[in-house]
This record gives C-alpha cells, sequence and structure tokens, in this order.
C-alpha cells in the first residue's frame, strides 16, 4: 500500500495527479487529507471529500490515530506528502506525531520505509531548511514541487506530470509523464 497524505498548502494538483496516476497502475492506496487541506482542494480545483474518495482504496481522517497506517504492524510500502506545509515538516522533524499524516510520516522513518516530502513553500527560512535537513538525514526524501523546463512542457499539465514522474521515479513505478534528458539540447 502507498500512503498518501495531502496538506493545507497551494499545489494539491499534485496530490490530484499521483492518486489518479496510482488509481490508472491499479495501485493500493490509502489517503489522509487534512481539514485545511479540504478548503484548498476546494478553492483551488473544485473537489470535494467524495470526489476524493474515489481515487483511493483506503480514506482516513486525519485526527484518526487508531487507523491502521498509524501502526508499525501495517506494512504500507511508503508514503508521500503532496503537498506538504512547513508545519507539517516541523512536526515530523521534531516526532510530534500528533495526527495521522504526522505518525504514519513516523512510522515510515521508524521503519525505513520510503517517505517523501512535497514542499511546496517559499521562499524558505533557515528553520525550514533545518527541519527537512533532519528528516533527510534520517532517510526522508525532500522533494520540492520545483518543475523543469527542459521538457519543454506546453501547459500545465505537463509541468504538474513532471513533478509526479520525479515521484514516481522515487517509487520505483514506471511512467511515460514526461521527457527524460537525453544528455543533448534537442
Amino acid at each position: 500500500m502507498i500512503v498518501v497524505a495531502i496538506t493545507g498548502a497551494s499545489g494539491v494538483v499534485y496530490g490530484i495527479r499521483l492518486l489518479e496516476f496510482l488509481k490508472k497502475m491499479e495501485k493500493d492506496t490509502a489517503l489522509v487529507v487534512t481539514e485545511p487541506a479540504r478548503f484548498i482542494l476546494e478553492y483551488e480545483m473544485g473537489i470535494n471529500e467524495n470526489h476524493l474518495k474515489q481515487l483511493c482504496n483506503h480514506f482516513y481522517k486525519p485526527d484518526d490515530l487508531t487507523s491502521v497506517i498509524n501502526s508499525g504492524s501495517c506494512r504500507f510500502e511508503s508514503m508521500i506528502i503532496i503537498p506538504c506545509t512547513m508545519k507539517t515538516i516541523s512536526a515530523i522533524s521534531t516526532g510530534f506525531g500528533d495526527n495521522a499524516v504526522t505518525r504514519a510520516a513516523d512510522v515510515a522513518l521508524k521503519e525505513r520505509r520510503k517517505l517523501i516530502l512535497v514542499p511546496r513553500e517559499t521562499p524558505l527560512r533557515t528553520v525550514h531548511l533545518e527541519n527537512m535537513l533532519k528528516i533527510s538525514q534520517e532517510g526522508g526524501i525532500i522533494l520540492p514541487a520545483m518543475p523543469a523546463f527542459y521538457h519543454q512542457p506546453k501547459n500545465m499539465d505537463e509541468l504538474v506530470d513532471f513533478l509526479v514522474g520525479k515521484i514516481l521515479d522515487v517509487l520505483n513505478i514506471d511512467h511515460h509523464l514526461y521527457q527524460r534528458w537525453q544528455g543533448e539540447v534537442p
């Protein structure tokens, strides 16, 4: 199972596109959406909870600390927090597992599973960088929402697909979401 969490930062389109692709690939997914993220999903994309439930196999409330993903005995393979707020990064870096997102991230780190955080904040304060460094030192992967342009994107969907493709690369899931760099200018 792949756990996906969407937290309350702009850029929820990345999380939705990731879920759409994982569903298309018939991957078993669990989803947690924070309360601020629900607002942003509605504001930025017009998406509600019913739509979200159709994109995943398992849906958990953010305040449900009894959900299976919050236990080390749940053998989920990886977790992606996309987008990931600085508040969430701060909680993870200090081991403050006060909700289903930060507790599942804690499980991923302590069990040495893949944890991918997609921060979308800019600019970054020193404390943001320090928190990300702490998580990276524990094995977490920091994959900022920074699209590239070498594949010459024609629209926003291609920019989103590039970032989702980079996440899929880390998860070792084959895809054709963007043109890979070939070592020379086309």
